[in-house]
């Protein structure tokens, strides 16, 4: 018996027409964590033997309590502040963390509020948020992650977009052919930059690539993705424009009418959010809830000793048996022009 694909019309008005029926298909997942029996967590390592950065899961994955922290050889760290923002300063190579691998729906993201600053997924009217397939895309396109180290304004004007920053790290799209893992760390070169403009913020969403992927050396520039990747950018400014509508919100909008900027534009936006992540340590700006607690950081106020790091971790509940994944997965939503 074939299987029949759910549809789900969205339409840009207030009119919502919907056809239901059932999906029969492998859940797709970008995680290949390999699990160790009896134990409370489970652990994989970045790729990159000179930095062994070490993700651990505790909590039940697809719950509330699910979370990802980080460790390197010394003890626990947290992702956003003690992850150095390069790999290879000299280079432009970067280090990013992966929050979303590429075809999955889960909204995970690092949380800013939270001691250590884990990896969870985030929460929207009680109900862990997911990511609609709007035809033809599934889930996330690329790679999805941030870089380290960073921190977008909100009380900075943006002089490219003319909107506030959106306090979050920097976000990063990573193009590679590999389906990287949830927590992992990449290094990767930034080929350019889109400027999405969410809800009135300015968002910047980094285009780059794994230094590991067959295509980093040549991909060099923004014009090379075009070239090697042709439609993925087209794809990507339209996945940002839509993927919030079937949540009921409007099409996002663009700086640069959705023209995606060059390397050198992108050099310089991480240089800019750089140095507001600086200034969150040095006390020039208000933190606004976001917590600093790192362990390597000298020049931070807020570095905490590794007992105190090692304790959060235990304290936080043990890996825990999968829930069962919200079906959304499954579904695919047409917007409607």
């Amino acid at each position: 018996m074939w299987p029949v694909l759910t549809l789900t019309f969205v339409y840009r008005t207030a009119r919502v027409k919907a056809a239901f029926s059932t999906l029969s298909s492998k859940r797709i997942s970008g995680s290949l964590i390999s699990k160790t029996p009896n134990c409370p967590s489970r652990i994989f390592s970045s790729n990159m033997a000179s930095q062994p950065f070490t993700a651990v899961e505790r909590g039940a994955p697809n719950s509330f309590d699910y979370r990802i922290y980080f460790r390197d050889a010394n003890g626990p760290i947290s992702p956003m502040h003690d992850i150095p923002l390069y790999a290879d300063e000299a280079n432009k190579i970067y280090n990013m963390v992966v929050e979303v691998p590429r075809w999955t729906n889960a909204k995970m993201e690092i949380s800013l509020k939270e001691v250590l600053n884990p990896i969870k997924q985030d929460i929207k009217k009680e109900k862990l948020r997911f990511v609609a397939n709007c035809f033809p895309h599934k889930g996330y396109i690329w790679n999805y992650g941030a870089l380290p180290q960073t921190w977008e304004n909100p009380e900075v004007l943006d002089a490219s977009t003319g909107c506030k920053g959106d306090n979050d790290p920097i976000d990063v799209m990573e193009i590679g052919q590999r389906i990287a893992k949830r927590g992992e760390v990449l290094q990767v070169k930034v080929v350019g930059c889109i400027g999405l403009i969410d809800e009135g913020e300015t968002d910047w969403k980094l285009v780059a690539i794994d230094v590991n992927d067959p295509l980093a050396e040549q991909l060099k520039d923004i014009a090379d993705v075009e070239r090697l990747c042709p439609g993925l950018l087209k794809a990507t400014v339209e996945w940002y424009r839509i993927y919030k509508i079937p949540d009921g919100k409007p099409e996002n909008k663009f700086a640069f009418n959705g023209e995606a900027k060059n390397r050198e534009f992108a050099t310089h936006v991480i240089e800019d959010v750089h140095k507001f992540w600086q200034s969150l340590h040095s006390k020039e700006a208000d933190a606004g809830g976001i917590s600093l607690s790192n362990t390597t950081v000298e020049s931070s106020t807020f570095k905490m000793d590794l007992v105190a790091a090692e304790k959060v971790i235990n304290d936080s509940p043990p890996l825990g048996e999968p829930q069962p994944i919200d079906p959304i997965g499954n579904y695919f939503s047409f917007v409607i022009e």
